[in-house]
């Protein structure tokens, strides 16, 4: 099964404030094995960037100024994502960005049913813990010494790593194990089958087994 671990940076925190999206990370999940298949780019959001966000990502106006607007790629990004589970952690900002700007480009939104998030996950789990990305990737050992800020791309490389131990498969399964139950199954064939060999004794191995019989069994027995 395909999935996508997705992540948005903004330029604040609410839509109703008219703010918009200004990168998108996106890395492509196969049976829980990230892929080479990824999306990542900035965006230009035709406004500026609110001081909190800038101290959260650090994008400045000028930065974007020249990136493309999310209209220019809606087509690309949602051919990315088509068809695949969505895994994002507090899914409910990331999905309430993207389904504005899918609005404002005339493209469908996204369905929540098509959306795993990893924060209701983490919250089943553990219960009364903080469940901030930082604190899971401190909780599972994942390195995120990389992340001074929030990027969208390196969120998603730790949110993937998060999402896999969430799921309780820390270690995806390798094509070899399966090679090697092949090899297991054969060789437990082969010795069914020795073992279901029947070896007949001759007529006179049975002459002699009765002779044995009647001259010791009563002997040793009665």
């Amino acid at each position: 099964m395909k999935e996508v671990v997705l992540d948005t940076e903004t330029t604040g925190l609410s839509v109703k404030d008219g703010h918009r999206i200004v990168e998108i990370g996106c890395i492509e999940l196969d049976n829980l094995i990230p892929t080479k298949n990824k999306f990542h780019c900035f965006l230009n959001p035709g406004r500026k960037v609110s001081e909190k966000a800038l101290e959260v990502h650090g994008y400045t106006d000028q930065f974007l100024s020249d990136k493309k607007k999310f209209i220019d790629i809606a087509d690309d990004f949602l051919s990315f994502i088509k068809d695949k589970k969505l895994i994002i952690h507090n899914a409910e900002f990331d999905l309430g960005h993207l389904n504005n700007e899918l609005k404002i480009a005339g493209k469908e939104k996204i369905d929540n049913e098509n959306v795993i998030d990893t924060l209701y996950l983490a919250r089943e789990k553990f219960p009364g813990s903080t469940i901030s990305l930082d604190a899971l990737c401190k909780r599972y050992r994942i390195d995120n010494s990389r992340r001074e800020k929030h990027s969208a791309l390196i969120d998603c490389e730790l949110l993937t790593k998060v999402y896999i131990n969430l799921v309780d498969q820390k270690e995806p399964t390798l094509n070899f194990i399966s090679n090697n139950k092949n090899i297991i199954q054969k060789t437990l064939s082969k010795s069914n089958n020795y073992f279901k060999k029947v070896v007949q004794p001759t007529p006179e191995e049975i002459k002699t087994h009765k002779e044995f019989l009647k001259n010791n069994l009563k002997k040793n027995f009665f």
